[in-house]
């Protein structure tokens, strides 16, 4: 069981569990409360959402460490699981039930709740784990913009399943809905590039041993680094416009947050990037973005909090 859910990346799923929960419960809902008006996804159908979501990331963890075995061999020694721990016949079933079990269960929320094409934009990204796990990984930037797109979509998705509400209930705010929603897509978009390519920097060695084509052994570590510090710096210029205009509100306790848990360290994050060169510097650096991620996710909380 724990190589198991180490082979899934269990703390990953436990971000976009959080992720679409949160933003249902702190975005839509008081919206459709306010407008009189409830959404598709009223409980239990948010947490089925939800895990449908983590069924099919949890598939494209697996398809991905399955046909990375002789990489993460370079990459990743002693932390390689199937092959190892878990046998190759076994990965290639866990992918197919998760996937089929995630396709499956956004087709039985798409008819319960009216959440039109759910069922088959689930498909559509189980498609895309898959093909970017066989093909589009070892291109320069195609699995990163792929991978950047999927996270973005955790938080898209769940205004996609209220599309339906909004265009036939006149009294929801869709412009603040619709705000929030390119927000907070946009900050996974930005903050996941970013992170995409700090981990093809830590795996140069393997990628380029198995002929990969990505960012960094095209262009060199030192532009990767300048292409990851201009989006970091992007992140932070949002990041500081975004206090200031809250505490245009008075929203003091929020703006200290993201002073102190989101800007401070994409900062910090920032300067360790140039002084990173090894593995295990990528490898930290990886963590601290994943972190920023997290607690950028927990800023929804305040939109309950401060009103």
């Amino acid at each position: 069981m724990n190589a198991f859910l180490r082979l899934i990346r269990w703390p990953n799923l436990v971000f976009i569990f959080i992720t679409q929960i949160l933003f249902e419960y702190c975005v839509i809902i008081p919206e459709f409360s306010k407008a009189g008006s409830s959404p598709n996804l009223q409980s239990p159908y948010i947490f089925l959402l939800a895990l449908s979501s983590v069924m099919i990331a949890a598939a494209g963890n697996i398809i991905n460490d399955y046909f990375d075995i002789n990489i993460d061999l370079i990459n990743k020694p002693g932390k390689q699981i199937i092959g190892k721990h878990i046998h190759r016949h076994w990965a290639i079933l866990y992918h197919i039930l998760l996937s089929l079990s995630g396709v499956l269960l956004g087709f039985i929320i798409e008819i319960k709740t009216h959440s039109y094409l759910l069922g088959i934009t689930n498909l559509i990204c189980v498609a895309l784990l898959f093909f970017y796990s066989v093909y589009f990984k070892r291109k320069l930037l195609s699995g990163n913009i792929i991978i950047s797109l999927l996270t973005a979509w955790t938080v898209l998705v769940v205004s996609f399943c209220e599309s339906n509400r909004f265009i036939f209930h006149h009294q929801i705010n869709k412009q603040k809905i619709t705000r929030l929603t390119i927000l907070y897509a946009g900050f996974a978009f930005i903050i996941s590039l970013i992170r995409e390519m700090i981990k093809d920097m830590e795996d140069v060695e393997g990628d380029r041993r198995y002929n990969c084509r990505t960012f960094p052994i095209v262009f060199g570590t030192n532009v990767a680094k300048i292409y990851s510090a201009t989006w970091l710096i992007m992140l932070c210029a949002m990041l500081a416009v975004m206090i200031f205009y809250v505490l245009q509100f008075g929203w003091w306790l929020a703006a200290l947050y993201t002073l102190a848990c989101i800007l401070i360290p994409a900062i910090a994050s920032l300067l360790k990037l140039f002084k990173a060169r090894t593995n295990e510097d990528y490898h930290t650096l990886s963590s601290s973005i994943k972190w920023i991620m997290l607690t950028g996710i927990l800023s929804m909380i305040f939109l309950l909090i401060e009103k």
